[in-house]
């Protein structure tokens, strides 16, 4: 069965459809000729049977209307033989043209004496011959007797078959015809779609217009959908790129001039002092640009392989967050309202969320930023000015550029080190604020799992046991 399946996935769908059409045919045509060819046979008999039961009643009813039999005989099916037989003389009359032998009228004549009811339905073979006949009493002495031969039986069986043949035949070409139609206009679209692909792979010009509704329409919109966003990501990129070097290109300016006018003894800013001040303050931001593209760069090969369970306390990376980056606008009260809550992940991607998710409050703020920790999420707002709604769209996303005009990476990396440990960053709007709410479906956990936590326990003393080896060596 699995080979079956794996060749049928190598054909064409032309190809699949003609060998399911050949499996239907021969399964039919094995039922038709093991299973149907009897039942036929017995549909056949019944029919004949009802043919000389037909026969015989409008027969009787002649006969009540005391018709001679001279003219009965002319309103009879010539294909049926009667025989009028007197059980008293022993004599029988005959209507038909077709000669009879002997031994079959002996035959019938002794089913005739025998005959105990109303009406019996028999078969007589000679020669290899059937001969299909009903009995029927007319009165106490008179005996009808209405015989067939198996010709007639083999011609309506024949003609029968040949009529279920004929409208199977028929069925089965308009199903083919139908279903090449149905796979025809499923393979040209999908050819559309490949070409349209290999062309976007070679980075050409491509198109693609299938005015379909059904699911084939939409994996073509979502093709299209895809190339839009790619060519719209390339372009920012293209521009992103253009103004990293800017912003690069100045502070490395900036740095080289002001060390060469050192160098000759000229002060830009006065003194030695300040303008040493200024090369350090253009050399961290040339730091922090370059920090920024090298996590997100590193980002992008984070995988979720850390230990399984929620172990890192979420409130001490805020803590130390805080304390790094408070210096720069000493004036902004940050309030916080932490619980001990454990994520899942490691330390380092996120404190790198935590950071620019401040970062990017403290830049903002006017007078405070509130940072919140519970079971259910941690956020962080600021009272600085509301964002749009377009902005808010495309907040997450990478080379995006902000309201300053600068292409910030500090949220999408807040956004690719949430989904990689299976959390959901997002933002709005407040009354007099903007808010940055991570969460998880389920909810945070206030408690670190008591199996790692013995295995952390159990890390931490082999660690210490070693430390101590190595101390008294």
């Amino acid at each position: 069965m699995k080979r079956l399946r794996i060749w049928l996935k190598e054909l064409s769908l032309s190809q699949q459809l003609l060998t399911l059409i050949f499996l239907v045919v021969t399964v039919f045509t094995v039922f038709f000729f093991v299973y149907l060819s009897e039942n036929v046979n017995e549909f056949v008999e019944k029919q004949m049977y009802s043919m000389l039961h037909r026969a015989q009643n409008n027969i009787a009813f002649n006969y009540s209307m005391n018709m001679d039999i001279e003219e009965i005989a002319e309103n009879t099916d010539p294909s049926i033989i009667h025989l009028f037989y007197d059980k008293e003389t022993r004599q029988f009359s005959k209507i038909g043209t077709t000669s009879l032998d002997p031994q079959l009228i002996s035959h019938l004549l002794e089913e005739g004496d025998g005959l105990a009811q109303e009406v019996a339905d028999r078969a007589y073979v000679q020669d290899r011959k059937t001969y299909f006949y009903s009995l029927a009493r007319l009165d106490s002495h008179t005996i009808l007797i209405s015989l067939m031969s198996d010709s007639y039986r083999s011609d309506f069986k024949n003609m029968l078959l040949n009529s279920v043949i004929n409208l199977n035949v028929l069925v089965v070409s308009l199903l083919f015809v139908c279903l090449m139609l149905w796979i025809s206009s499923l393979i040209h679209p999908l050819n559309q779609i490949r070409n349209y692909i290999e062309k976007v792979s070679r980075g050409e010009e491509a198109e693609l217009h299938i005015e379909r509704r059904d699911e084939i329409g939409q994996v073509a919109q979502a093709l299209v959908a895809m190339k839009e966003e790619l060519d719209k990501q390339e372009k920012i990129k293209e521009e992103m790129i253009q103004n990293i070097s800017h912003d690069l290109k100045t502070p490395i300016a900036t740095i080289k001039s002001y060390g060469e006018s050192i160098k000759d003894g000229i002060y830009p800013y006065e003194t030695l002092e300040k303008s040493v001040d200024v090369i350090i303050e253009h050399a961290d931001r040339l730091e922090k640009k370059v920090y920024s593209l090298i996590m997100l760069n590193k980002l992008g090969y984070l995988t979720d392989d850390g230990m399984a369970g929620d172990t890192l306390d979420m409130s001490a990376v805020i803590n130390k967050a805080i304390l790094s980056l408070k210096v720069i606008r000493p004036e902004l009260e940050i309030s916080t309202q932490l619980e001990k809550i454990y994520f899942h992940g490691e330390e380092d991607p996120w404190r790198v969320v935590v950071e620019n998710l401040l970062d990017n409050s403290i830049r903002y703020a006017t007078h405070e930023i509130v940072i919140t920790l519970n079971e259910k999420e941690l956020t962080v707002a600021n009272d600085g000015p509301l964002m749009s709604e377009e902005r808010l769209s495309k907040l997450f996303k990478p080379y995006e550029k902000g309201t300053d005009g600068k292409f910030g990476l500090g949220l999408s990396i807040v956004y690719r080190v949430c989904t990689t440990y299976g959390y959901r960053a997002e933002a709005e709007n407040l009354n007099n604020g903007v808010i940055f709410r991570i969460s998880r479906p389920g909810g945070l956990k206030r408690e670190k799992p008591r199996k790692l936590e013995g295995k952390l326990k159990g890390k931490k003393e082999k660690i210490r046991e070693e430390k101590n080896e190595n101390s008294n060596s």
